[in-house]
């Protein structure tokens, strides 16, 4: 593996998040994999998600906003979420399911303080390969690796583990009712295992980051192996091939109609 250039390199230092990135370019998915491997090791429980922006920031969708007031009204949309779609669900939660309803109004699009993470690295190098064009200049992408037991450690002193959306309610309701107002004593970012209860977040083998009031961006602060594996905006068409040939693509961790018709617009061509 080669190095980034150094003038390539100093820009990702300047515009990513706030954690080291990784200094070799990953040109094809064998190399991907072996950095992986590595930085993963013999701990099994490393968590992974991929940009298609290497400027943009570990926060949730519902935390981007500048202004407090505008961070309040976006938490508060899941409200109107539950009034307005109770009955197009098949089976939605009860009412006091409050994570529950979050995620599935996460899973439609609404913004929340969750940010989406998988167990799978091959998919989060899909999203960071996604196509991002910002002032007329394709952007690199970014794949995070952290362990998110470490960040839970560091965020409460119990055992450890990643929290669990059942057995550990109590700890998790108070999250849920945060506005977003910022403090800088407010609750720390934990990681959280999400009941999965759509099938794209099974295939996904989803996971979820909860952002308190403290820090909004996840960052080497609160996770000290978090790191970034830079994906350049040269080599991205060439990794999704490859992702492709061992079944990572839109059909495969997208189950919904719109994507399979998505996917085959693609491969036609059309």
């Amino acid at each position: 593996m080669r190095k980034i250039k150094a003038s390539r390199f100093t820009q990702l230092q300047a515009e990513r998040p706030d954690c080291p990135i990784h200094p070799y370019r990953i040109k094809w998915l064998s190399e991907y994999i072996e950095t992986c491997t590595a930085i993963v090791g013999r701990t099994q429980r490393h968590w992974f998600r991929g940009q298609g922006s290497s400027a943009w920031s570990l926060t949730p969708s519902a935390l981007r906003h500048p202004s407090e007031s505008t961070r309040t009204r976006a938490l508060e949309s899941v409200d109107d979420f539950k009034r307005l779609v109770a009955t197009k669900l098949d089976a939605p939660p009860q009412a006091h399911e409050q994570l529950l309803w979050i995620q599935i109004a996460r899973h439609y699009g609404l913004p929340t303080r969750l940010l989406d993470w998988t167990q799978n690295a091959a998919i989060a190098l899909y999203f960071a390969c996604e196509r991002v064009e910002e002032k007329s200049e394709q952007k690199d992408g970014l794949v995070f690796v952290f362990d998110p037991i470490e960040l839970n450690l560091a965020a409460h002193k119990e055992p450890p583990r990643v929290f669990d959306a059942n057995k550990d309610a109590d700890l998790i309701r108070p999250y849920l009712e945060l506005t977003g107002r910022r403090s800088p004593r407010g609750r720390p970012t934990i990681a959280i295992d999400p009941v999965w209860n759509s099938e794209r977040l099974v295939l996904q083998k989803g996971e979820f980051t909860l952002h308190g009031a403290g820090n909004f961006a996840l960052t080497q602060k609160q996770a000290p192996s978090l790191v970034g594996l830079a994906i350049l905006h040269e080599d991205k068409e060439v990794l999704l091939n490859a992702l492709h040939t061992i079944g990572i693509d839109e059909m495969s961790i997208f189950p919904e109609p719109e994507h399979v018709c998505s996917y085959i617009r693609h491969f036609l061509g059309l």
